[in-house]
């Protein structure tokens, strides 16, 4: 178990196993992190649970029935749920936020959103309400040599497949499949590749987009006497 209060300069990773990897409950985004591997895990209400199947077959119990899940699929699940199977992976519990229930995946080849250094990204599971948590695939093509850079929140990933590495001030870390890494906020940091593609599935507790009471869908194509009924002034 690893804390975010002593491990503030340490890139933090490892393999999924059962129980819990990481616990960043005493963080600024209270969450906790846990893997499975042939084995079965449960995990208490109170939080969501954002999680992906790395390997193998599980099922997943909880409130709103019994899922089959593959390699490659991801879920966010409010409330208590328990994963069981022959395969690994991980969960991302947290509390205080309430996501919407889903299923889905597998997951695709590459993003459908241009990112940093030819990297693509796609949006997995979007906040329901701007600054919630949300899920996604970021895609690392052959012979990229990211730009250092941070993020102003935790970030915890796994790895989907292909090979690489990630470099920060102590060194590099080798990316293999199924391994679970969480980098601390602020830290700097940078992902590479060889001859290799790289997919990781990545978490964000907070996010800066997603729609508000003023600002959705249903709201922004609602027109009263050929007026948009949110519109400047109004």
């Amino acid at each position: 178990m690893n804390s975010i209060s002593t491990q503030q300069r340490a890139f933090l990773h490892t393999c999924p196993g059962p129980g819990t990897l990481f616990d960043f409950s005493t963080g600024p985004h209270p969450a906790r992190v846990s893997g499975w591997c042939d084995s079965e895990i449960d995990v208490p209400d109170g939080s969501t649970h954002f999680g992906f199947v790395s390997r193998g077959h599980v099922r997943l119990r909880c409130a709103s029935g019994a899922f089959e899940l593959n390699h490659g699929m991801y879920f966010a699940v409010p409330g208590a749920m328990r994963v069981a199977g022959h395969g690994t992976g991980m969960v991302v519990s947290m509390t205080g936020v309430r996501a919407l229930f889903q299923i889905g995946g597998p997951v695709e080849a590459k993003g459908r959103l241009r990112y940093i250094d030819g990297c693509s990204d796609t949006l997995l599971i979007a906040p329901p309400l701007r600054g919630d948590p949300c899920l996604n695939l970021l895609h690392i093509p052959p012979g990229t040599n990211q730009t250092a850079h941070t993020h102003p929140s935790l970030r915890v990933g796994i790895v989907v497949d292909g090979a690489g590495s990630c470099r920060t001030p102590e060194g590099d870390t080798p990316l293999t499949p199924g391994l679970v890494f969480a980098i601390p906020t602020g830290r700097r940091h940078s992902f590479h590749t060889d001859r290799r593609s790289l997919r990781i599935v990545a978490w964000h507790p907070d996010s800066d987009c997603g729609p508000t009471d003023d600002d959705h869908p249903m709201l922004n194509r609602t027109v009263v006497d050929a007026r948009p009924v949110n519109a400047p002034g109004d």
